[in-house]
């Protein structure tokens, strides 16, 4: 595909497997950037982010926080996700545009030759993780963590036909 955008949207893989090369500050600046500049209502950018390399020892606790502690462990880094609770001015759009964050991340983290997951399961835990963390929750709120980290495995996935999910033809 000759559009990069596109072409990184329909490459990039959930990786769930990662090698010990560890990711440097300029890798995870522009991930975070790549976050930073996703679309929000208003623009009032309620997300928050926390970055923790697998050295940090509140690791351990996140990976208690996930029936994918494996994943949380072997990651190089994880990214955190949350909303500012002072800045919300629509629920559902304000979620909707962390949602675009966490798209922004993981593209940037292919677009560097990194791998990444969304570790959507560890919302179950939310207080846990919040509690891990330090953070309040009373001013945060937790929308998810990515693991990221060098690829140790080969991506694959599938996608149901444009045909099976529209609701009508254009």
């Amino acid at each position: 595909m000759s559009n990069p955008v596109l072409a990184a949207i329909q490459e990039r893989r959930s990786i769930r497997k990662f090698t010990d090369r560890e990711i440097t500050k300029e890798e995870i600046t522009a991930m975070l950037e790549a976050g930073r500049w996703a679309p929000s209502g208003k623009n009032n950018q309620p997300f928050r982010f926390i970055a923790i390399r697998r050295n940090d020892p509140r690791i351990d606790g996140l990976a208690d926080c996930t029936i994918y502690s494996h994943i949380v462990n072997n990651a190089a880094l994880m990214i955190g996700i949350f909303l500012d609770k002072d800045c919300l001015y629509h629920e559902l759009k304000d979620h909707q545009s962390a949602g675009g964050c966490v798209q922004n991340i993981m593209l940037a983290a292919h677009s560097l030759g990194l791998g990444s997951v969304w570790l959507g399961q560890m919302m179950n835990n939310a207080e846990q993780v919040l509690d891990v963390l330090s953070l309040d929750s009373d001013k945060y709120e937790f929308i998810t963590f990515i693991a990221i980290g060098e690829p140790a495995q080969e991506g694959t996935s599938s996608r149901k036909p444009l045909e099976d999910i529209m609701l009508e033809p254009f």
